[in-house]
């Protein structure tokens, strides 16, 4: 079965996790137990139905306030696939947290209030997922209980919604008329909306076609540690652990090992303990290779002749997640998959206006969640692609040397 990641996004009471609350509801994905606790959360905070956005509204504060924080993990499967629900704030202050959720995601949900169309958050939430190259965006045109399931109001925000998407690069982008609270055609489709002719959330979401979304072209495979149990049984094993991040790989294929230009010969791939034919994203999978050559953690295996780039002087643009603005010309950690290095933002080139996408240049005063293009130096080479073409090798993240914390995540441009 094929595993889907997707995140709900949108401003704020757009209706996001009574959305996941909904889905898993009819879709039967909840335990009984789940069900009678959040009914009586519902009771005390005196309302008069079963309030499903307790499903994932987990902190204290969410509760309470009736928003979203953090971002909520939730798992369900139906017979045709598996999913993992990453449920996103709408609050401008954690657009970070929506960074987050949205790094791994295949499939973006997008919500948008009948009542109020576009927001700047749908502006924002929609660059981002584009930024990030999530492949299918599904525009979930939420409450249409309140505009009476007018027609005309669906039209109109997809027709804003294409002028504004024409400016991104998305290629796969579906509208979707909902009620969360009264389930039309979340699961099953509206009695309410009989205009509507596609189809429901749920059947849009199992048939996505998310098999091609992975990079099996490229072979890279960025090492995580060196294994050497020193056991009896394994005296002499020397494997390298890592997840694929592009490719395939099999036994007897010539790699190269990149710092040092070694090359040499995979003798064997396991997986959990076992031996496999093949390897190839995302599997996490340990290689053994012919050869005793020098590979350690942060070095990449790769094909002699398709070889990533190694680069100190890096195009990026960034999203910065840190309350503290950017002080240009500092000094960060670098972390690009496995490895690791120092680095400065050297130039600010320009950044983005979220609501228009105009570049606005000479701009140097970089805030929390703004997204700007830069320049970085770093003091080792990284192995690096497009993010276009590699959502992983081209992916990094910038951590604070003093307080360790992440302060930016950014993209790799060509």
């Amino acid at each position: 079965m094929d595993l889907v990641r997707f995140i709900t996004a949108g401003s704020v009471d757009d209706g996001k996790s009574t959305l996941i609350g909904r889905l898993l509801y009819d879709s039967k994905s909840i335990f009984e137990d789940q069900l009678d606790h959040v009914a009586k959360a519902s009771e005390k905070k005196g309302l008069a139905h079963v309030d499903l956005a307790l499903l994932t509204d987990g902190l204290r504060d969410e509760r309470e306030q009736g928003i979203t924080i953090d971002v909520a993990y939730r798992y369900f499967a139906t017979p045709k696939r598996k999913f993992i629900i990453a449920d996103c704030p709408g609050h401008i202050q954690y657009t970070r947290n929506m960074v987050t959720g949205a790094s791994t995601a295949n499939v973006a949900l997008i919500l948008v209030d009948a009542r109020n169309g576009l927001t700047e958050q749908t502006h924002r939430h929609s660059f981002i997922a584009s930024l990030l190259q999530i492949p299918h965006l599904i525009i979930c045109i939420n409450k249409m209980d309140l505009v009476n399931y007018d027609q005309q109001v669906y039209d109109q925000i997809v027709e804003d919604y294409r002028n504004f998407a024409a400016k991104l690069e998305v290629r796969d982008i579906q509208f979707v008329p909902v009620s969360a609270l009264h389930g039309d055609n979340i699961v099953e489709p509206s009695t309410n909306m009989d205009w509507y002719r596609g189809s429901t959330l749920l059947y849009t979401l199992e048939n996505c076609h998310v098999s091609s979304d992975q990079n099996m072209v490229d072979c890279r495979f960025p090492v995580q540690t060196v294994l050497r149990p020193k056991s009896d049984e394994f005296h002499d094993y020397r494997g390298y652990a890592g997840r694929v991040a592009g490719g395939i790989f099999k036994p007897g294929d010539e790699v190269v090992a990149l710092p040092s230009g070694f090359t040499s010969k995979i003798s064997r791939i396991s997986l959990a303990g076992k031996e496999v034919e093949e390897a190839f994203p995302p599997m996490s999978v340990a290689i053994e290779l012919e050869d005793d050559i020098d590979v350690s953690r942060g070095d990449m295996l790769a094909r002699l002749n398709n070889q990533p780039t190694a680069a100190q002087d890096i195009d990026a643009i960034i999203c910065w997640l840190s309350d503290k603005p950017m002080v240009p010309r500092t000094k960060f950690i670098i972390k690009h998959t496995s490895r690791e290095a120092r680095a400065m933002v050297k130039e600010v080139n320009y950044t983005l206006d979220i609501n228009t996408l105009h570049r606005q240049e000479g701009e140097q005063d970089i805030q929390m969640n703004d997204i700007a293009r830069v320049q970085l130096r770093t003091t080792s080479p990284l192995f690096i692609d497009p993010y276009n073409k590699n959502r992983t090798t081209g992916a990094f993240i910038l951590i604070d040397p003093v307080s360790l914390n992440t302060v930016a995540a950014g993209v790799i441009k060509s």
